[in-house]
Order: structure tokens, then sequence, then C-alpha cells
């Protein structure tokens, strides 16, 4: 197999949650969208932290930045916090049974929208609080089933990943 095939996988759900980010939604259930690039780079960088790491994060997230028009970095900065603590504790996170993996993803996706919010607040940038706790009630609801299915994925994906 080629490198770029194993690598196939992760960049299509990486691509397909950069749209699922920058979709418009209704107004009404806008603040509720789930950081899905959050989710996904701590999928991978807990399946395969060699590979996907904290330099996919920064890339991400400065794409992410340019893609919503925010200041360009803070979505790259909190995404390497979340993405380094995950790769430092992949190992252990791996054998977490599924429940306590989800309370896991909670803190690291609440860590995610408290640096957001700070970055925010040093550059004076206001939003209502439901910005900040839509995404992380919908991403702790979501991520047993993104787990789940991304498993699947990653099982039947060519080995070296």
């Amino acid at each position: 197999m080629s490198r770029a095939s194993r690598r196939l996988p992760v960049v299509i759900t990486l691509f397909v949650g950069l749209m699922l980010s920058i979709m418009p939604l209704p107004g009404g259930i806008q603040p509720f969208r789930p950081d899905w690039l959050a989710l996904l780079l701590i999928f991978w960088a807990m399946q395969l932290p060699r590979s996907w790491s904290v330099g996919t994060a920064w890339i991400i997230g400065v794409v992410l930045d340019v893609s919503y028009g925010t200041l360009l970095g803070q979505h790259a900065v909190a995404l390497c916090v979340i993405v380094f603590i995950t790769v430092r504790f992949h190992l252990l996170m791996r054998v977490f049974p599924l429940s306590q993996l989800t309370a896991t993803v909670f803190a690291l996706i609440a860590l995610y929208q408290f640096i957001l919010f700070w970055i925010n607040g040093v550059a004076s940038v206001t939003a209502p609080s439901v910005t900040y706790w839509g995404p992380i009630i919908t991403g702790t609801i979501i991520w047993p089933f993104l787990y789940m299915f991304l498993s699947g994925i990653r099982f039947r994906a060519p080995s070296g990943a």
C-alpha cells in the first residue's frame, strides 16, 4: 500500500469535518453546531498519534480561522492544546470504556471552548454564552456515535493509516 492510500481515510474525514464546520445552518441551531474538527482531531490523535498530531492540528486550526474569519491562530492554538493533551495521554485514553472516554472528551471540548472564550475576551470580542456551551453539549452527545463510526473506518482502512 502506498503512503497516500493509508492516509486517505483520515484526510477524507478531516475534509468532511471542515465542510460540516463551515456549512450554513439556521440561526436557531447554529450555536449548537458540534466542534467537528476538534472531535475528529481528538479521535485521530488518540488512534494515530505519530502520524496526526499537533502539526496537523495547527494547520487545520489556521484553515478553520480563515474559514470562520476569526482571529488568525485562535482555533489553531486551542486545537493544538487539546491534541497535545490527547497525544500525551493516548495510551491511557485508548483503554478507557466508552463512558469514561466520553467524559474525557467532554473535558477536552470544554477546554477548547474555554481557550476560545479566553482569546475572545482578551481581544474584546463578545458572544452569547450559548455559543460556548452549545458545542460542548452537542459534541459530548455525538462523541459515542462518532467514535464507533470512526473506529469502523479505522479498522477497515489499510494497515498503518
